[in-house]
């Protein structure tokens, strides 16, 4: 088992920035990759950046592309989330999630392929 911990959220104005953790642990050393999702009320959960857990390579949404960046401590068994000129419309729970599945490439990474999820940690963007 997995067991991830998301902390970092907040209260923030448009513009500004904040950087999300994601603590893993258990059987970290069956991670094949991590990503973070978030869910907005009302709406469905959805992608918003992956990272292979060995190598390093990212995915990103189109709508946080050039303002977050997904990165990994993996001595810490920790991953990132920095985001970058927030938006009102970034204000959702955010969700880190570990993938027991090997794919050959990060953006392969569907949903239904993250196997443990976090509690989430809420993020407010005010205008």
């Amino acid at each position: 088992q997995v067991h991830l911990v998301e902390s970092g959220g907040g209260l923030v104005q448009a513009g500004g920035s904040l950087r999300l953790s994601c603590a893993a642990s258990g059987r970290t050393f069956i991670i094949h990759a991590m990503a973070w999702f978030r869910q907005a009320p009302g709406k469905e959960r959805e992608f918003v950046a992956a990272i292979n857990w060995s190598g390093g390579s990212t995915n990103y949404a189109d709508s946080v592309k050039g303002r977050f960046t997904i990165s990994r401590d993996n001595a810490k068994n920790t991953v990132y989330l920095q985001m970058n000129s927030l938006k009102p419309e970034d204000t959702a729970i955010y969700y880190c999630a570990a993938s027991l599945t090997a794919r050959p490439y990060i953006w392969g990474y569907k949903r239904g392929d993250f196997d443990f999820w976090g509690q989430g940690t809420q993020v407010t963007v005010s205008s």
